[in-house]
């Protein structure tokens, strides 16, 4: 029996997504030590715009919509439910809350203090200079999807430090 046959899915996608979340933690971390917060910033924001697009197509390809454009919002709220389950851990993705609440409107919501990034970062001392890479992956995602959004609210720094909360709502504006 082939060594992959013997391990759940799930169990797969949870190993290679720890070891992704442990994996930009530990960039992170090394970058911050070399060369200060706001260039390990600035890399980590430059890196997350760039990994996008490539992203969004594996993603695509994955989900058997490769070569499509996705232009409808029934569509792209499919996509985007689908793409977070596949990358996410398990243990990340039920502490995140990605729903619609009105066509056009998704909202987003950690659960109080279990942002991974905001844990891992609050962990290693430099929480309060990190600025959130979470969010704005979802934001390079539509981007790179060529879907116009507003969000609200702007995000820099790390909301679940800041404010004790992380929640807010992303537009799409689509032509349907």
């Amino acid at each position: 029996m082939d060594t992959l046959d013997r391990i759940d899915k799930k169990e797969i996608r949870d190993l290679l997504g720890k070891s992704w979340l442990t994996h930009d933690g530990m960039w992170f971390y090394h970058t911050y030590q070399e060369l200060g917060i706001e260039k390990a910033n600035k890399l980590n924001k430059a890196a997350i715009r760039s990994l996008a697009p490539i992203e969004i197509n594996r993603l695509k390809k994955v989900l058997g919509i490769d070569g499509e454009k996705i232009d409808a919002f029934e569509n792209l709220k499919d996509f985007m439910l689908e793409a977070l389950e596949i990358i996410l851990p398990n243990t990340v993705f039920k502490r995140f809350q990605f729903t619609v609440s009105t066509k056009g409107l998704f909202h987003w919501e950690w659960e109080c203090g279990e942002c991974f990034a905001y844990k891992g970062m609050k962990e290693i001392g430099i929480i309060d200079g990190y600025n959130c890479g979470v969010i704005y992956r979802i934001e390079c995602w539509l981007e790179a999807m060529g879907i116009p959004f507003n969000i609200n609210p702007k995000i820099s720094k790390c909301m679940m430090h800041e404010k004790g909360a992380c929640s807010g709502n992303i537009r799409v504006m689509l032509n349907e």
